[in-house]
């Protein structure tokens, strides 16, 4: 099925990069991206540190469970934007409306969860940030980025679900199929039938049966005989 539906063009259109970049779902894809790699590259980088002891613990009041959770939603984070800007580029080459509604749905989905699990990140790394009671000369400044951009990947990944569900519910423009498919407006008329076919309709009045002349000239004609 060839037609313009949630949101793209018909199949098979060109590739424009510039009108591509300018889309509002195209810039929430690299700032989605862009926030993720702050979060899990400064937590990989200074967020573990040493107190009093060799030994390395989490920055986050020496709680792992606070940098591994903030680190795995990063990285999923991270390559989920890829894999959504690169499904965005080839979107408009999809023929199969069902195709381009399944990738919708899949992007309703996950946008929405994973809003919800940035919201998790930044409480749970906001709360263990306000327990740790021992001063960080060292991974303050990421222990902050990781809470700061948690809550900004909140509204990001909140948005994208926003517009995912707006071409959700743009759905697919029925009257550009129809078009292409009857070729011809949904309240043509039949066509009438060919003039000299013998079928044309007549108005005019009645005429007398066949013969009628002939048998009259013929009575007149005729005599009795007589005896």
């Amino acid at each position: 099925m060839e037609g313009a539906s949630f949101g793209a063009g018909r199949a098979g259109g060109g590739f424009e990069p510039v009108e591509f970049l300018k889309q509002p779902q195209t810039i929430l894809r690299i700032i989605s991206w862009v926030f993720s790699i702050v979060v899990f590259g400064s937590l990989v980088n200074e967020g573990s540190i040493n107190v009093d002891s060799p030994e390395l613990y989490c920055v986050y009041n020496q709680n792992d469970d606070a940098c591994n959770y903030a680190i795995t939603i990063g990285v999923v984070a991270f390559f989920a934007s890829i894999c959504f800007f690169v499904v965005d580029i080839y979107f408009p080459q999809i023929s199969s409306v069902k195709d381009r509604k399944k990738a919708v749905m899949i992007d309703i989905g996950f946008s929405a969860i994973w809003s919800f699990l940035w919201f998790v990140s930044f409480c749970f790394l906001a709360d263990q940030w306000r327990k740790t009671s021992y001063d960080v000369p060292q991974g303050a400044d990421a222990a902050r980025a990781g809470i700061v951009f948690s809550f900004f990947s909140v509204f990001s990944w909140c948005a994208s679900a926003v517009k995912a569900m707006q071409r959700y519910r743009l759905g697919t423009d029925m009257s550009l199929f129809a078009g292409d498919q009857f070729g011809s407006a949904p309240n043509a008329g039949y066509p009438g039938y060919p003039t000299g076919s013998g079928i044309e309709s007549t108005t005019d009045t009645y005429q007398s049966p066949p013969f009628t002349e002939n048998m009259d000239s013929s009575t007149k004609g005729y005599q009795v005989p007589s005896y």
